[in-house]
């Protein structure tokens, strides 16, 4: 993959990570648990998040992390599909061909 379009892929995954657009968000029922306010900081504290590495983002697409909210370990993850959200994207750098979704769990629940 070109260095051009894995910069493309970081930028929206970014962008959804961030600013919640450009994808939809799953949360899972532990995280839902936290409340509104609890579900809004988990949020807050993954678009801050900016720990990444070769070791935890080999692929440079900012895809997938892990946080600590309130002593809990949370992990997220964008996946790429196309826009029948059926089957994997075939270019997750067109952003008019794939729709991301950011699921976000609770790490006991992986």
């Amino acid at each position: 993959m070109s260095a051009e379009k894995r910069e493309r892929i970081r930028a929206l995954n970014d962008q959804l990570r961030r600013q919640h657009t450009g994808g939809r968000i799953f949360i899972t029922q532990g995280v839902m648990a936290a409340g509104p306010e609890g579900v809004a900081e988990v949020l807050r504290t993954i678009g801050l998040a900016n720990d990444f590495n070769h070791a935890n983002d080999p692929y440079g697409e900012h895809d997938f992390g892990a946080v600590t909210v309130a002593g809990r370990r949370i992990f997220w993850k964008i996946d790429y599909y196309d826009q029948r959200i059926k089957t994997q994207a075939v270019d997750p750098a067109d952003a008019d061909q794939c729709v991301r979704i950011l699921t976000v769990m609770l790490a006991e629940e992986y």
